[in-house]
């Protein structure tokens, strides 16, 4: 499997990350490993099914209101498992640079701060986790030194925001630039993304390839309000060899095939 940088925007990084099977961890009910910790598909779905029954909730509640009646489509968050492993696997590996580089993360930002942007309740576990990834991750941009920019990584901002609609598609560089302004924001990604990916590398992390495409969640902010989006980093370009053809799990309504976000 060959990983590839990316770079996104605001509080973004994308690390470097092998295939399960690379490192001999081949545990098929293992969603990821960083260092000595796991994390189990199991809890990938806790995560995931938690989300979806107090999004449920909330559209049920929200619908009374008006004698509504939602479509089970309605009920279902676009949270996605993918989305989940993403969280959990950035957010240790922030707290492992921000440990190392005897960083202090206050605690300023809250669940209830982030459930409109994110359109998942601040009761939600994954929901209190975005909290803390948010918290590390600006610690993170404003204490590690600015990285060069350079077109690849202004495409790769561009690009990653353009999926979402927050920005125009087929746009120039030129245009990207201008938009961009003078792309600190860049800059900073870029030094995270470099943080976490060594990080990485160092306490040997690897991914259940059931999981097609890890990436980072991701935001910015737009005059719409924060966009909320995962960053793709990994290219499953190398052989499954301890797991036979493993598959994604099956995509229930209102749920896209892990690996891919709106």
């Amino acid at each position: 499997m060959r990983a590839r940088r990316l770079i996104a925007a605001a509080s973004v990084a994308a690390l470097g990350l092998l295939s399960l099977t690379a490192c001999g961890k081949s545990a098929p009910d293992v969603a990821a490993y960083v260092g000595d910790t796991t994390w189990s598909i199991q809890r990938v779905d806790e995560i995931y099914d938690d989300v979806q029954a107090k999004y449920g909730e909330a559209v049920r509640q929200e619908a009374s209101q008006t004698g509504a009646s939602p479509s089970p489509e309605q009920l279902r968050s676009t949270v996605t498992r993918q989305d989940v492993l993403n969280l959990l696997v950035s957010l240790e590996l922030g707290k492992r640079v921000a440990a190392a580089k005897n960083l202090q993360v206050p605690d300023q930002i809250s669940a209830e701060q982030l459930q409109q942007g994110l359109r998942v309740p601040a009761t939600a576990e994954y929901t209190r986790l975005w909290g803390e990834w948010v918290d590390i991750l600006q610690v993170l941009n404003q204490q590690l030194p600015p990285a060069d920019l350079n077109d690849e990584a202004v495409m790769a901002v561009y690009q990653a925001i353009a999926k979402t609609g927050a920005i125009d598609a087929g746009l120039s560089m030129e245009q990207i630039r201008q938009a961009f302004g003078d792309g600190g924001f860049v800059r900073s990604a870029s030094a995270v993304s470099a943080a976490l990916e060594e990080e990485a590398d160092r306490v040997d992390t690897s991914v259940n390839p059931r999981f097609q495409e890890i990436g980072v969640p991701s935001f910015v902010n737009s005059p719409q309000g924060l966009v909320f989006y995962s960053l793709p980093y990994i290219d499953r370009s190398g052989p499954v060899t301890d797991i036979s053809t493993p598959e994604p799990p099956a995509a229930t309504a209102g749920e896209e095939t892990p690996g891919t976000q709106n």
